[in-house]
């Protein structure tokens, strides 16, 4: 019994150690603008391009 609990304890500190350790992806996503369009970093939308 004590065995189940020793495990059980090191499991649950453990797991979220290894979910930090994968990371998080958000704010790596790419932004894709229509033909015509890049995107302008300072209003976060895509603009017209004036050529």
């Amino acid at each position: 019994m004590k065995m189940k609990i020793a495990l059980s304890t090191i499991a649950l500190i453990l797991l979220p150690s290894i979910s930090f350790a994968a990371g998080c992806s958000y704010g790596k996503q790419a932004m894709s603008c229509a033909e015509g369009t890049v995107y302008d970093s300072a209003s976060h939308s895509c603009i017209a391009v004036s050529a």
